[in-house]
């Protein structure tokens, strides 16, 4: 990996705490925003970063965190990476702003050039960039509306796609994502999903089922598009049974459907290839990017089969800030890296020490029932083992006293008993295996 340019005596190499958690500079910024920033944004844990980078946070205190969360799969090649930054302060001194759909830009261009050429099939392609996960979610139902004809829009349980009205409408759990704030776009039909811990069916047999509920509650004639998480994020980083996704897909284009991956999470080399559907065999027509595409600036993409992306009229597709010019060479530096330092291979490597660790925690400790994820995209899902209840309090516990040790590990899951990791492709196997150390104090102190 990249020699970094940073001083190790201003972000360190490992965690350090130097104060309690939080510390007096994060409480009194706390009451600062009590005061000014809405209770409806919240906060995992109330201390607040300085400076960052490759896998560590530092807050205003000095304390040294160990991330394990990249900002929800944001930093994927890590924080404040020296070649994006490089590229956005460069970009920054030449043209920050004009608007693509008024008068566009190369960088642009190149950003929809590279995800052609990246995302899973052979088939022409082309994107329109956004800003935001959640606003590709919502353009990319657009566009398979428009495409088809069509109104109904498919998606999983347990799926989350973000907190705009029709992505609201579009998760599976309403706490606190949607609770008081319909009503919501309609024509939006959920379908039982492939949960193999808990449903204990084939990819075929759980395909079937799913078809089946579709076919009766909707009829594939209605639906624009199904629109799936090759693996669900905030659901818990589910990964469907073998053949389940090729078989959604398959009755997709038998019946019009445009079949769409949301790979905002697991996209961006994530789980060691460019995009999970490359994992599972699937080769959508239209494409979800978003989080880790620009190394921390907010950047969001559709990119799909050129006849559907093209059935949008001129002016139909855009907004003010998508495609930003600093963010577009952020993102151009991100692929170049991706290439250049063989940051999949760093995936694989992750996975291969985090989840042998984690797998030897499951050893040992029986309220962890499974295990599962590919790349730096892994899960512990924590039930109770014997009456296999969801143990929510335990993964709020272990997160809690983590974090009071200085590693930040992030929940999800439908009921809240997921622990997730996301950590940058930049974390070391010794940095890797000191939060394993850590989580594992925090299992034994249950």
């Amino acid at each position: 990996m990249a020699d970094t340019l940073v001083d190790p005596t201003v972000v360190p190499l490992q965690r350090r705490l130097v104060t309690e958690i939080p510390g007096p500079k994060s409480r009194a910024l706390q009451e600062r925003r009590s005061a000014a920033v809405s209770n409806g944004v919240s906060s995992a844990l109330p201390v607040y970063i300085e400076r960052a980078h490759g896998a560590i946070i530092v807050d205003v205190d000095g304390n040294a965190f160990l991330d394990l969360g990249a900002g929800i799969g944001v930093t994927t090649i890590g924080h404040t990476d020296d070649a994006v930054v490089a590229a956005a302060r460069a970009q920054l001194g030449e043209v920050i702003h004009t608007l693509f759909t008024i008068t566009p830009y190369e960088e642009y261009v190149r950003v929809a050039e590279l995800l052609a050429a990246h995302t899973p099939g052979s088939f022409a392609k082309k994107s329109v960039l956004v800003n935001s996960g959640a606003e590709a979610v919502e353009n990319g139902v657009k566009i398979a509306r428009k495409y088809t004809g069509r109104g109904g829009v498919a998606v999983l349980e347990h799926a989350y796609h973000g907190r705009t009205n029709l992505t609201m409408a579009m998760n599976f759990k309403a706490m606190p994502y949607s609770l008081g704030y319909g009503p919501f776009a309609g024509d939006v039909y959920r379908a039982p999903n492939s949960y193999p811990l808990h449903d204990g069916l084939s990819g075929a047999d759980a395909a079937a089922r799913t078809i089946a509920y579709l076919e009766k509650t909707v009829g594939a004639s209605d639906l624009a598009c199904l629109v799936v998480e090759p693996i669900q994020g905030e659901g818990g980083f589910v990964v469907p049974a073998d053949g389940y996704l090729p078989a959604l897909q398959e009755w997709c284009t038998a019946n019009g459907i445009v079949f769409i991956a949301d790979e905002i999470q697991s996209g961006m080399a994530r789980t060691g290839a460019y995009f999970a559907s490359e994992h599972l065999g699937l080769v959508p027509d239209l494409v979800l990017i978003a989080k880790g595409i620009a190394g921390g600036l907010p950047l969001a993409a559709v990119t799909g089969r050129a006849e559907i992306m093209d059935a949008s009229q001129p002016g139909g597709l855009g907004g003010t800030f998508g495609g930003n010019p600093v963010a577009c060479a952020a993102a151009i530096a991100v692929f170049d890296r991706i290439e250049s330092d063989g940051l999949l291979a760093e995936a694989a490597r992750i996975e291969g020490t985090l989840k042998t660790g984690l797998l030897a925690l499951q050893a040992k400790y029986p309220i962890i029932a499974e295990v599962r994820g590919i790349g730096a995209m892994l899960a512990v899902e924590l039930l109770d083992p014997s009456t296999h209840a969801p143990r929510a309090d335990a993964v709020a516990a272990i997160a809690a006293a983590a974090a009071q040790q200085g590693v930040i590990v992030l929940t999800a899951g439908t009921y809240g008993n997921v622990l997730r990791f996301l950590p940058s492709l930049a974390i070391t196997d010794v940095q890797l295996a000191d939060a394993l150390s850590v989580l594992d104090a925090c299992f034994a102190a249950l």
